[in-house]
């Protein structure tokens, strides 16, 4: 075990280097390409609000992974508009993951609400 500072938290690279030795046949997650800084945000099908160190976040993700369920994220810490919208949701929290899932809002991963929307 190796603990950091949350300032000075090692780079992604050595925590994949890490993973990669614990579990070698561990199969790295796709994170769809991050939408930056736009003041519009596209609400078309499956929308992830999320951070990059959220754990519910990273469980959602390998969940849409295995699935094979497309769905555009949005980073709620580089995102103002993301932030923004995230708080209007969740009367003025910013919790994440949230979903946004044709229409209907999920606030944190809850694993049974999100596959009744989905499948």
């Amino acid at each position: 075990m190796d603990i950091h500072d949350i300032d000075e938290q090692p780079g992604n690279e050595v925590l994949f280097q890490e993973i990669r030795r614990i579990q070698p046949d561990h199969k790295p997650i796709t994170i769809p390409e991050e939408r930056k800084f736009e003041d519009e945000l596209d609400l078309e099908g499956v929308v992830l609000f999320c951070n990059k160190w959220c754990p519910g976040c990273r469980r959602a993700r390998i969940w849409f992974e295995d699935k094979k369920i497309e769905y555009t994220e949005y980073d709620v810490t580089r995102n103002q508009a993301a932030a923004k919208q995230v708080k209007e949701w969740t009367g003025g929290n910013l919790t994440t993951p949230t979903f946004y899932i044709n229409g209907e809002v999920v606030v944190d991963w809850k694993i049974d609400e999100v596959s009744r929307l989905l499948l």
